[in-house]
């Protein structure tokens, strides 16, 4: 696999060049089809609406000039755009290098007998492995992916599917439902969150930005917490580039089955958000007994009323499950 390393200033420069598409222009892609562009040397497949982007996956490793060695990384999700072209996620950022975008990750792992993390990416990575599906088309467009868990002596002990689903922007949003599918190949393999806090599993980093507010289904939140079971939660602010509100929310369906709903969420000021799964509480995945963790993520203009996230949310309850 080709060598992805980039300086974080040009991480930045991309992501500046993106957010400068004007809303105008944003919302004149709307309806106008889905699309992706084919794998490229720059280890990414990117979704774009007419000529809209919304996000970029990132299949093979990279890592920012001035992150340190360890924090190489591939299969995540930025940058991620807001219906207006802001850009909403950051990567390899300094207080958390180990952060990047939409992506997922547990800081407690074993495997074969070793203490590892896909979090601090110590003794085992994520490893792009199989395309299963790149469909796009006016209603939807589709990325399925199958990426295995390396040990850093090369073993093989876990297996992940993610399957994407990217739906058309309304006048005020745009869902994105993300299905995580893990398994443990060749023994077991336990997952943990973090000690005292329970944080790992499906997380979303957000870029700087001022006026931070989070909201949940609870009304806004005025503190940090970890412990809190909210349906959704959103953070929106004023991002780098336009002076309007933007955000973005993760909901978990109310049919999820009560095994796999978060056991507390990670709701931070700084910048994240995460349905914390299996937080405190140890889960031994066993070959040949995937488990499948599913979310919708709505990225939408203004703040959570504006952007009409509870409304969001209430669509997304109609439908019988949440996606596999």
């Amino acid at each position: 696999m080709p060598d992805h390393t980039i300086t974080r200033r040009a991480f930045l420069a991309a992501s500046a060049g993106a957010a400068g598409l004007t809303a105008a222009r944003a919302f004149a892609a709307t309806g106008t089809g889905l699309r992706y562009e084919n794998p490229s040397g720059d280890g990414r497949i990117t979704f774009f609406e007419g000529e809209a982007p919304i996000l970029a996956y990132n299949f093979a490793d990279r890592l920012a000039g001035g992150a340190p060695e360890r924090y190489r990384r591939a299969c995540y999700c930025h940058p991620v755009h807001a219906p207006d072209g802001t850009v909403l996620t950051d990567d390899f950022p300094k207080d958390h290098y180990h952060h990047r975008g939409i992506f997922w990750a547990w800081p407690h792992m074993t495997a074969r007998g070793k203490a590892v993390q896909t979090w601090h990416l110590q003794g085992i990575h994520q490893k792009h492995a199989a395309w299963n599906e790149r469909t796009a088309g006016p209603r939807q467009a589709v990325l399925d992916v199958a990426n295995d868990w390396i040990l850093d002596g090369g073993e093989r002990v876990g297996r992940e599917r993610l399957r994407m689903v990217v739906h058309p922007a309304s006048d005020v949003g745009r869902a994105i439902d993300f299905a995580l599918t893990v398994e443990a190949v060749g023994g077991p393999a336990e997952l943990l969150g973090a000690k005292g806090k329970g944080y790992g599993g499906f997380c979303f980093r957000f870029a700087p930005r001022k006026g931070t507010v989070l909201t949940t289904d609870a009304g806004v939140q005025k503190k940090d917490s970890n412990d809190r079971t909210p349906a959704w939660a959103d953070l929106s602010a004023r991002f780098a580039g336009p002076s309007e509100m933007t955000g973005a929310a993760i909901f978990v369906h109310p049919k999820t089955p009560p095994e796999r709903r978060p056991r507390g969420w990670t709701l931070r000021h700084y910048g994240f958000l995460g349905p914390s799964w299996p937080c405190l509480e140890p889960y031994t995945l066993e070959p040949g007994a995937p488990v499948t963790l599913a979310y919708r993520v709505y990225l939408h203009r203004g703040d959570a009323a504006a952007g009409k996230v509870a409304e969001a949310f209430e669509r997304y309850t109609a439908m019988p499950k949440p996606m596999k």
